[in-house]
């Protein structure tokens, strides 16, 4: 994923991108999910703040007009969101809603790529998934993605590329509609430049992967935060060898499930705080459970394209003295969103407040610092650090 920024999209390309999950990741995270509970009542506004219950119910009697006038109350939703100047707002049709409950579920439907925007703008396979279309036509890490069905990507992007593999403008954002249908992409690996065309196909993901270094590092990587993500990284640390030391690799993971972000945290942590977030202006908390390992030497990995649930859980483990943090800086994505249901069955997802860490730092607009910087040796700097931190012996 890179760390463009989505504000400067077309709002249908960044509806799409939230629905894309296994390539760019989910771009709202909470209470789309059921994670952040919805207040009671929405508080009265602060001095010099944006009213979120405003924002909603103008979005809402904007649909309700329309749908009495005749008109789509999706396409009035999503004008009343655009002038609302609300950066992470964005308007689903039911079909598009469901299939991002799906993605949350880790069920998608595209042929099984993720990708990254390179600094040159050239757009780069970082993983295949395997048995997917793509891993059958014999597309690997590291190939360059020139184009999807004739249309170049260099320099797009990579939400607006990948929206283009899944075929969301051409199906309507449906994932059935999507599913079965052909895709056709230029690649390149070396002097090599070939086509393949490829059936879009729905897909289940693993969102965590393990794998065990030379050293007996342990490196759990957490590609986005789905249902049953933390009891992947449990099973994953009772199987790990006995000195524990544990790289959490979170880059390019941006976000998902909140509740599932807590629950690894709280692999990591007996019980405290993780994150203080406010809705509608109403402050809430959110904590560990009791009885994680406290005393695994631990290492998370983080970048431009780790956000939102991703970097709540990096700031708790950060502020807590839990782990070191080591990569480059986070992509500052820590607000909160609520949906409301619109006349027509499409979903409205406005912006109602924002998370701080532990520490009470603010995540949106900021990201998050690592303790040290490091780029493609991120990696072997946590080896590094970890064999300071753990006895292998």
């Amino acid at each position: 994923m890179s760390g463009s920024d989505p504000s400067r999209q077309p709002r249908r390309v960044r509806r799409g991108a939230a629905l894309t999950l296994v390539f760019a990741g989910v771009l709202v995270a909470g209470a789309a999910t059921g994670s952040f509970p919805k207040a009671a009542a929405p508080a009265r506004k602060a001095a010099g703040q944006t009213d979120p219950a405003g924002r909603h119910e103008a979005v809402e009697r904007a649909a309700a007009e329309a749908m009495a006038a005749g008109k789509s109350p999706l396409e009035a939703a999503e004008r009343a969101v655009s002038r609302s100047g609300d950066r992470w707002a964005a308007v689903y049709s039911e079909d598009e809603y469901e299939e991002f409950q799906d993605a949350l579920d880790g069920r998608y439907t595209g042929v099984g790529l993720w990708a990254r925007q390179r600094p040159d703008g050239r757009i780069e396979v970082t993983r295949v998934q395997p048995g997917s279309p793509a891993d059958d036509a014999g597309i690997r890490t590291g190939d360059r993605l020139r184009s999807v069905d004739g249309s170049g990507t260099d320099g797009r992007p990579v939400t607006e590329v990948i929206s283009l593999l899944r075929g969301d403008a051409l199906h309507g954002g449906s994932a059935d509609a999507a599913a079965g249908t052909t895709v056709t992409l230029g690649l390149q690996r070396g002097g090599r430049a070939w086509t393949e065309t490829l059936r879009r196909a729905r897909l289940s993901t693993d969102s965590v992967t393990v794998r065990r270094l030379p050293d007996g590092v342990t490196v759990l990587k957490v590609s986005a935060f789905t249902k049953g993500t933390a009891g992947a990284v449990r099973a994953a640390l009772r199987t790990a060898p006995a000195d524990g030391r544990t790289v959490l690799d979170l880059r390019g993971n941006s976000g998902g499930l909140v509740g599932e972000a807590v629950d690894t945290a709280s692999a990591f942590l007996d019980g405290g705080l993780v994150a203080t977030y406010d809705v509608d202006g109403e402050q809430r908390a959110l904590h560990a459970g009791p009885d994680g390992d406290t005393t695994r030497p631990l290492v998370v990995l983080v970048d431009g394209g780790t956000m939102s649930a991703a970097e709540l859980l990096t700031g708790a483990l950060q502020d807590r003295g839990r782990a070191v943090v080591i990569g480059s800086r986070t992509f500052g994505k820590g607000s909160v969103q609520m949906p409301t249901k619109l006349p027509d069955g499409s979903v409205a997802e406005l912006t109602v407040g924002h998370y701080r860490t532990p520490s009470g730092r603010t995540v949106d607009g900021r990201g998050i610092t690592p303790d040290l910087e490091a780029g493609a040796r991120a990696l072997e700097r946590a080896e590094t650090v970890l064999a300071g931190l753990g006895d292998p012996s």
